[in-house]
């Protein structure tokens, strides 16, 4: 809720993906507050091994209407040998990019504007 608040105050939108021990967030906004929040996680001890995968200005925001977006589905993007064995390293911007485009237009029961 935390985090919500103050993506609702810099102005950032986005989403969070939580699998097993991987967590993917998708931020988007204003670049220097983009930049400001990705530098208080990254200050953040309970977040380790902060990575920057993607970054690319965009016209349209995908996630506009979500101060963070939660998917806490139990499906899995890999399986855990498959993070064990480096997946995350060896993933592509796409890949990476694909695993956000079913939470865009989201609207499910608990969520939070």
């Amino acid at each position: 809720m935390h985090a919500r608040l103050a993506n609702e105050r810099d102005g950032i939108t986005g989403a969070l993906i939580c699998r097993a021990d991987i967590y993917m967030q998708w931020l988007e906004g204003p670049e220097a507050a983009v930049r400001a929040t990705l530098a208080r996680i990254e200050q953040d001890d309970r977040h380790l091994e902060v990575r920057l995968h993607v970054e690319e200005q965009v016209q349209d925001r995908m996630f506009a209407e979500w101060a963070m977006l939660h998917d806490p589905a139990v499906t899995w993007i890999w399986s855990q040998a498959d993070i064990d064995a480096g997946a995350l390293e060896r993933a592509t911007p796409e890949e990476l990019t694909g695993f956000f485009m079913p939470l865009r237009g989201a609207n499910r029961p608990g969520d939070i504007r």
